[in-house]
């Protein structure tokens, strides 16, 4: 005679499957979640490679922000000191300019710049940096270990996606207004005062590489003004 599973024991491996799966899901799902912010971490640290290498090249300057029509972006004058972008022409094709945690994947720029400057050391609102002459020189700064270059992209309804060098949220990537920050609860579309930088792209906090090109995770209450501010005594 065959021997054959009962309905009751049936549903009691049906029930346990489903008793793991509700145990294992959570966990793959923080897995994964890991995974994709050790992925950006390595991606910034490879921007930073590229970084330091241009900085060689120019010296010791470094792009800044996008504001006034700058056409030093900074994605694209690294793509030449890049190993990934070797034999490429469009920053859209260089994957490591990509946070794979970002939401919407039309998103081609998934960092925001430092484009910040200020009047004085005092000064905890600043001002954008506009049409600069592409000068900013890293023998000049100091604390570059504590200074930041580039962050996670804040996502939202708030946010242009930018799919190319001509899209008009282009400029909104640079960082220079406290409003920027990740723990602003500033989210107007209309205006240029809105956050900015991802208050939690992974975990409760964003992926930073700093002037010195060593990359962190930072939780969002932890940012200060003046880890933007080049200079400094």
């Amino acid at each position: 005679m065959k021997k054959a599973f009962t309905l009751i024991e049936l549903l009691v491996v049906i029930a346990i499957i489903s008793v793991l799966m509700g145990i294992l899901m959570p966990v793959l799902g923080r897995v994964k979640k890991q995974a994709q912010q050790s992925v950006c971490a390595s991606n910034l640290r490879q921007i930073g490679i590229g970084a330091a290498l241009y900085a060689q090249d120019n010296e010791y300057a470094v792009p800044r922000g996008a504001g006034g029509g700058n056409q030093n972006i900074w994605f694209q004058v690294f793509m030449p000191y890049m190993a990934q972008a070797k034999g490429l022409s469009d920053y859209r094709e260089v994957k490591v300019f990509r946070c794979p945690s970002y939401p919407d994947k039309t998103q081609t720029v998934c960092y925001v710049i430092n484009g910040w400057d200020f009047t004085s050391q005092r000064d905890l609102t600043g001002f954008e940096i506009i049409n600069y002459d592409g000068k900013f020189k890293l023998t000049g700064y100091k604390r570059l270990s504590e200074t930041i270059y580039l962050a996670d992209n804040e996502d939202g309804v708030w946010r242009e996606i930018v799919t190319s060098i001509t899209s008009a949220g282009l400029n909104k990537c640079d960082v220079w207004h406290p409003t920027h920050m990740p723990t602003s609860t500033s989210i107007s579309a209309s205006t240029n005062q809105s956050r900015r930088v991802a208050q939690a792209r992974h975990r409760n906090g964003c992926n930073v590489l700093f002037t010195d090109w060593h990359v962190e995770w930072m939780a969002a209450e932890d940012m200060t003004i003046d880890m933007w501010r080049f200079y400094r005594q």
